[in-house]
């Protein structure tokens, strides 16, 4: 005859040991807790205000992350994620992420917009606002140098299309 057992838990797992026995018997059973939500972080994406108003945002940066899709566009165009598109998805993932690390370095402190990627077919289009703050033999060299190294280290046809824009305060959009 068995004898009565009590309930022990450590650190969220039940054991159950037995009170009146000579060897010692312990067996593992399953359970969770469940504890209310806590939704603190609904805010994300969403930029905090400043108390004198200081602080700039582009017209992309003041549109909420739930309106993406509706009044702002994506910074990716591309079909990797429709519904049975899925076999390139982390390839193009990669490449996004690349072509941007690449144009933040190339063209160091002169986009003032965040940097669109379009894809068509076999063609990635690259576009964005630059400042006309540099010479403009620097930045054709710029557009070229990005365009044929981009199309080689990818394996397919890079096209860039910018306008410029005299400062950054042209692309302000409204203060927070």
């Amino acid at each position: 005859m068995a004898a009565p057992c009590k309930l022990i838990s450590l650190k969220g797992i039940a054991l159950r040991q037995p009170q009146f026995t000579c060897h010692q018997y312990m067996k593992a059973v399953r359970s969770f807790s469940t504890s209310p939500c806590c939704e603190k972080h609904v805010r994300s994406g969403v930029y905090k205000s400043t108390t004198n108003r200081s602080r700039p945002l582009t017209y992309e940066e003041a549109q909420k992350p739930h309106q993406i899709g509706v009044t702002k566009a994506w910074n990716s165009w591309n079909t990797s994620n429709l519904a049975e598109e899925e076999k390139h998805t982390p390839e193009t993932t990669a490449e996004d992420f690349f072509i941007r690390k690449f144009i933040f370095g190339t063209w160091h402190n002169l986009f003032v917009s965040e940097v669109i990627i379009k894809r068509r077919q076999n063609l990635i289009i690259i576009a964005g606002l630059v400042q006309q703050s540099a010479n403009p033999r620097k930045m054709y060299f710029l557009e070229g140098y990005t365009t044929e190294l981009l199309s080689h280290l990818l394996k397919r046809p890079v096209q860039m299309e910018i306008q410029t824009v005299t400062s950054y305060k042209d692309v302000q959009f409204k203060w927070i």
